[in-house]
């Protein structure tokens, strides 16, 4: 068996059985080699105990009580984590053992893992390589089938968090989620909430991340997850959309759904604004006798629903603000006739830094809803904002600042250079100064100085 397996690696598994002690490469690494996949993350599994480890390896660190010692090796990103054989009894909580018992067996061990594709292990002599296979993980592989490894109802007691992580390992490769242990996760849905909340974000974005985002929330609506960690997404599906002169063809849910399979940005915040951009509509929604379905304000109203989902979700600051952002104003206009002014009012709303992800959440709104991907008032949009984005948006990006204002004036620090900088900004603003230097101290010089004396 040709498998990539890194020197390092290799001297490592060395220098265990030189000491007498059993090791092998465990996890989803062993998953990741058998697919020909670049592995980030090397995981061991040993039957010496952790200061049995520390013996082999001085430098290691150990500082838990599940029996990893990590170990930094130059030229990988992450440490290297070696641990004991062991055997968990009880998951009072649904996600920790309540104790951990040295193990004495590779099979017992590996017997208490999530899945069967990350249940392998390797073994290496030489240039020989052995899988150690006990639950068919490489015929799942084969398959591409995620399955459980024993009873997945179980697994998922033990650690309900292995719910969310079938969901996203199975998006991430592109495998079916076996039948039992999808039921399994449908039967087990609500121990998720037992879960801290930042565990549940942090797969969410994983979820989001993928290519394969669609797919995984598919899977998260269709297991009942979703109607647990996202019950007002839920809401959204079978409020109907199609009306007289709307271009809708899908109910909210559904839109919500293929907006996000069409939103091309790869950052998790997007995606996921993308995916709730209309959430708000079931609690707008309004159908006139004549047949007209309107949602007015949807946009505040879900502005509403996306904080309390950030902060009920314990997004970063950052992450909620800019997650906030893109909800509140995905309803920007386009019209040709809008101002300059106008545009950079919106720029100003929505944040430099965010304009490139407002437009990915803007044209997958319009493919999720059946209309074509951009329109010539759209490609003008973007067109204008490049222009305007030219222009000075604050006083900070003026050519001129505070001590040249308080050196040609003569002036202590205080607000009166705020003014001035201020009245500057204004005329640059409208056009009435370019923002060049040399152009704003002589205006400065001349305007300023005697009135000031």
């Amino acid at each position: 068996m040709n498998l990539n397996i890194p020197d390092e690696v290799k001297g490592l598994l060395s220098k265990f059985k030189s000491e007498g002690f059993g090791i092998y490469i465990v996890g989803g690494a062993v998953r990741d080699l058998l697919m020909g996949k670049i592995v980030y993350d090397w995981d061991f599994t040993t039957n010496a105990t952790p200061d049995e480890i520390l013996k082999v390896l001085p430098e290691g660190f150990y500082d838990n009580k599940f029996g990893t010692v990590g170990f930094v090796v130059d030229g990988f990103d992450k440490p290297f984590e070696i641990t004991t054989y062991r055997t968990e009894y009880g998951y009072s909580d649904n996600r920790r053992p309540d104790k951990v018992v040295w193990g004495e067996t590779l099979e017992n061990d590996l017997k208490r893992r999530d899945f069967t594709i990350n249940s392998l292990a390797l073994s290496v002599h030489g240039s020989q390589i052995t899988v150690h296979d006990f639950f068919d993980g490489q015929k799942d592989l084969k398959n591409k089938t995620l399955k459980a490894v024993g009873d997945p109802n179980e697994r998922f007691q033990e650690d309900a968090l292995r719910m969310l992580r079938a969901v996203r390992i199975a998006g991430e490769l592109n495998f079916e989620i076996e039948a039992n242990t999808f039921e399994a996760i449908k039967t087990n849905a609500s121990l998720i909430n037992k879960i801290a909340k930042e565990r549940i974000k942090d797969e969410l974005f994983k979820i989001l991340k993928n290519e394969n985002a669609y797919s995984g929330i598919v899977h998260l609506k269709e297991s009942g997850l979703m109607q647990e960690i996202l019950p007002e997404l839920v809401k959204c599906f079978g409020v109907d959309q199609k009306s007289p002169n709307r271009h809708h063809i899908y109910d909210v849910g559904t839109h919500l759904l293929m907006s996000l399979k069409f939103c091309k940005s790869k950052d998790p915040v997007t995606k996921f604004a993308t995916l709730i951009h209309d959430i708000g509509k079931p609690q707008t929604y309004r159908k006139s006798t004549e047949g007209f379905i309107t949602f007015y304000n949807h946009e505040m109203v879900s502005t509403k629903i996306a904080k309390n989902i950030a902060d009920r979700l314990r997004f970063s600051n950052a992450e909620k603000d800019k997650f906030i952002k893109l909800v509140r104003f995905h309803q920007f206009t386009v019209d040709e006739r809008q101002t300059d002014s106008a545009i950079r009012r919106f720029i100003r709303n929505v944040g430099i830094e965010n304009i490139e992800d407002m437009l990915n959440l803007r044209v997958a709104d319009r493919l999720g809803g059946g209309a074509k991907e951009t329109s010539w008032r759209l490609e003008e949009f973007k067109k204008r904002l490049i222009v305007v984005q030219k222009q000075p948006f604050s006083i900070k990006d003026l050519k001129i600042n505070g001590k040249d204002v308080m050196e040609i004036l003569g002036i202590p620090s205080g607000p009166k250079v705020g003014e001035v900088l201020e009245k500057i900004f204004e005329k640059v603003e409208n056009k009435m100064l370019p923002n060049e230097r040399e152009i704003l101290v002589d205006f400065l010089s001349k305007n300023f100085v005697e009135n000031d004396k």
